[in-house]
């Protein structure tokens, strides 16, 4: 299995320039927790993403407004990203080496195509496998 296989395809985007409320308002509407940051809206070239924790981190808990901010004063750039072609053990890795729970996956182009969750894994994968995936992105950081 790859990850094009195993991905949430065309997930909802934004650019740099977008309000950082919109982005909030997004994860509501798309029920997730990170939109790529895209470098036009008509080109899906990934720059970035935005994660509701980096919200919280660079925002709310320095006591920044992120009502006056956008999405590319928050944004995690460059992304950890997978191909579509990768196998999906390649994303797993991925997600417990840097212990983040979301990939975005990018076409031969470096366009974005989808993004593997650990949700994504956890209905497909058996719960041994799942569970090795989770228990090694949620290690606490020291």
């Amino acid at each position: 299995m790859n990850a094009r296989t195993l991905m949430t395809s065309n997930p909802t985007c934004c650019t740099i320039d977008t309000p950082l409320q919109d982005v909030a308002r997004a994860m509501v509407e798309s029920d997730c927790g990170e939109i790529p940051v895209v470098e036009r809206g008509d080109r899906r070239k990934l720059v970035g993403v935005v994660t509701d924790r980096d919200i919280v981190c660079r925002t709310v808990a320095g006591g920044i407004n992120p009502i006056a901010m956008n999405a590319g004063d928050v944004m995690t750039s460059p992304a950890v990203t997978a191909n579509e072609d990768d196998d999906i053990d390649v994303v797993k890795s991925l997600m417990e080496t840097r212990q983040i729970r979301r990939v975005p996956v990018v076409d031969h182009e470096g366009d974005i195509c989808g993004i593997v969750s650990l949700a994504d894994i956890a209905r497909r994968d058996s719960r041994k496998e799942a569970g090795e995936v989770v228990r090694h992105v949620s290690v606490p950081a020291h």
